[in-house]
């Protein structure tokens, strides 16, 4: 299989583990462990693999060990706020009231959202398309926010979709953040340190619900369930995600976002955990049309890798 092969699958893989997401934390959350105290394990977990892969780099191949100038350590910090801290905190707290579906869909609006914070931050370009595009995607996430059914499981579904779209803005920032950190070193250098201030930042607000757990009544199923979170969720996805960026352009990896919700409507709907409406489908329309304004023009322009 050639490497260009290789990433397509690597992002592919990556697209099934969020998809899949969505339905798994959600059995976690919060009948087990709430949101924060959920936020908690998942950083901790991360942070802990981050630096054992870092020091087995350091300790295996220490010509290739990278020290982080101090001045970019301002930029690692905003990263693990906008990136880990803020970003999952309100992702975790708003798919804890909303439904899988409804929240995989708001995901989808995360590439309008960088190109509008593109266009603020650092003046890029936005054609008449786009623009369009952009109203039509975020005129799908204002319906679903506003009028989604909430379900036995989704009871706060409006305020829980609207802090998805919050942690996919704050996702948005973070992918602009990290671009330069990118640029200048091993994503290993550095990312073990967006996850260290990351943790620091969660301590506060998931320690409290950490410590409220009763494992003694959580089940088997459900530590297996927080370990994929962990482990498949946030670690092995990062990998994978390295794999594709080094042979995929950003314009072809952004298209596999839009695999969420066909992934987590899938796997929720077949385990019963959801179902569709009207509602859901008219602004899964809106925004899949919205992003495919968006999308399409730069994609013709630009060779695809």
């Amino acid at each position: 299989m050639s490497k260009r092969n290789l990433a397509l699958v690597a992002a592919t893989i990556v697209s099934l583990i969020y998809g899949v997401t969505f339905t798994v934390a959600k059995d976690v959350m919060p009948r087990y462990v709430d949101a924060f105290g959920f936020i908690l394990l998942r950083v901790g977990g991360s942070t802990l693999l981050f630096w054992l892969i870092s020091l087995g780099i350091a300790w295996l191949k220490p010509k290739q060990y990278e020290k982080i100038e101090t001045a970019d350590f301002p930029r690692i910090i905003a990263a693990a706020f906008f990136g880990v801290a803020f970003n999952m905190l309100t992702f975790f707290k708003g798919l804890s009231y909303t439904s899988p579906i409804m929240g995989a869909i708001i995901m989808v609006t995360t590439p309008m959202i960088v190109l509008i914070l593109s266009a603020i931050l650092i003046k890029e370009r936005m054609e008449k398309r786009k623009v369009l595009g952009i109203v039509l995607g975020l005129a799908g996430t204002a319906f679903l926010i506003l009028y989604g059914k909430p379900m036995v499981n989704a009871p706060k579904a409006g305020l829980g979709n609207f802090l998805v779209f919050v942690n996919a803005v704050s996702y948005g920032f973070y992918l602009i953040i990290v671009k330069k950190l990118m640029d200048k070193y091993n994503a290993f250098s550095f990312v073990k340190w967006i996850y260290f201030f990351g943790f620091l930042m969660v301590l506060p607000f998931g320690w409290n619900e950490f410590q409220a757990v009763n494992w003694a009544v959580v089940p088997a199923a459900i530590f297996w369930k927080i370990g994929f979170v962990v482990v498949f969720s946030t670690f092995l996805t990062y990998l994978l995600n390295l794999l594709s960026m080094k042979e995929l352009k950003p314009t072809t990896i952004a298209v596999f976002i839009y695999l969420q919700p066909l992934f987590a409507s899938v796997f929720a709907i077949g385990l019963g955990k959801d179902e569709l409406n009207p509602v859901k489908i008219g602004s899964a329309l809106l925004i899949f049309i919205g992003v495919y304004l968006v999308t399409t023009q730069k994609s013709q322009t630009q060779s695809l890798n």
